[in-house]
């Protein structure tokens, strides 16, 4: 059995504590303020990022760099190891692609290695909870075709809901009208949004006021379970946008359901752009969405 090394990008929003055990080489997703471009050597921390957003400055996303992708991934391939790469839905960036590109091409430079590259249609800790299991099956001998052809098998049951506490910076992304943000923000309406079988982002209906949103997650979370293959030992993953009070509240909801691995994280800022300060998400194995 060949030696394999998983990677994955920025947008899986693994903890960094997670990354540095683990030696994961991260392929960096960008953003911008204006034209001061991130994601690499230059980074902003969380906090400062959503406070840069919260005094009205509006980043920009980018896609990952085909040259960063080759130059991260031929190094791995000259120690001779092949690659399973986790990547951020191609439903939403066109980050997959460029990494499928750069694989297929890599092959053809070094044909006895092989690239697998895992499109997981999600984003966030959607897609992070897929770098934790493939580690998980990696430690415990699972071969790379074993560990790819597992993920798959669970990728649709891999469960995503979120709220933002302001429609604003969706609708600016183009994910709801402008008329559902400006009445949304009236009177006090929160949207919670899912992330498809495909991979992309849909409205899940509405609810009055910030806490009974939160609570919404939760319980769409226990509606959504199938503790019949998918236990209370599995993870779930709730991520924020700088509002960690909230994002432990939720956590804490979870853990009072007998659940025993709950990460909690920041939302990367590649992401973060689009969602917004405030942004909370709870992700959680279940039924198929």
């Amino acid at each position: 059995m060949s030696e394999y090394v998983i990677t994955t990008d920025s947008n899986s929003d693994v903890l960094p504590e997670f990354i540095k055990e683990n030696e994961l080489t991260i392929i960096p997703q960008y953003y911008s303020f204006g034209d001061t471009v991130y994601g690499d050597e230059l980074n902003m921390a969380p906090h400062e990022f959503y406070e840069t957003m919260r005094k009205g400055e509006l980043p920009k996303s980018q896609a990952n760099n085909p040259a960063v992708i080759r130059e991260r991934f031929e190094k791995i391939l000259k120690e001779g190891k092949d690659i399973l790469h986790i990547a951020f839905s191609s439903a939403l960036s066109g980050s997959c692609n460029n990494v499928m590109m750069t694989a297929n091409e890599l092959m053809e430079d070094y044909p006895e290695r092989e690239i697998r590259v895992f499109d997981s249609l999600n984003a966030s800790l959607g897609e992070g909870v897929s770098v934790y299991r493939a580690i998980e099956l990696q430690k415990a001998g699972k071969s790379m075709d074993e560990v790819y052809d597992i993920l798959m098998e669970e990728r649709d049951h891999v469960n995503v809901s979120f709220t933002v506490n302001d429609l604003y910076h969706l609708q600016r992304g183009g994910r709801v009208s402008k008329t559902t943000a400006v009445v949304g923000s009236l009177v006090n309406i929160k949207p919670i949004l899912t992330v498809t079988a495909s991979g992309e982002l849909k409205s899940d209906g509405t609810v009055r006021g910030r806490k009974k949103s939160l609570k919404t997650l939760v319980s769409r979370m226990e509606a959504a379970l199938d503790l019949e293959h998918y236990g209370k030992d599995r993870m779930v993953a709730v991520l924020h946008g700088d509002c960690l009070d909230e994002a432990e509240s939720v956590a804490q909801m979870v853990r009072d359901m007998g659940f025993t691995d709950v990460v909690i994280n920041d939302v990367s800022p590649s992401i973060g752009t689009h969602a917004g300060p405030g942004v909370v998400g709870l992700v959680s194995y279940g039924k198929k969405r």
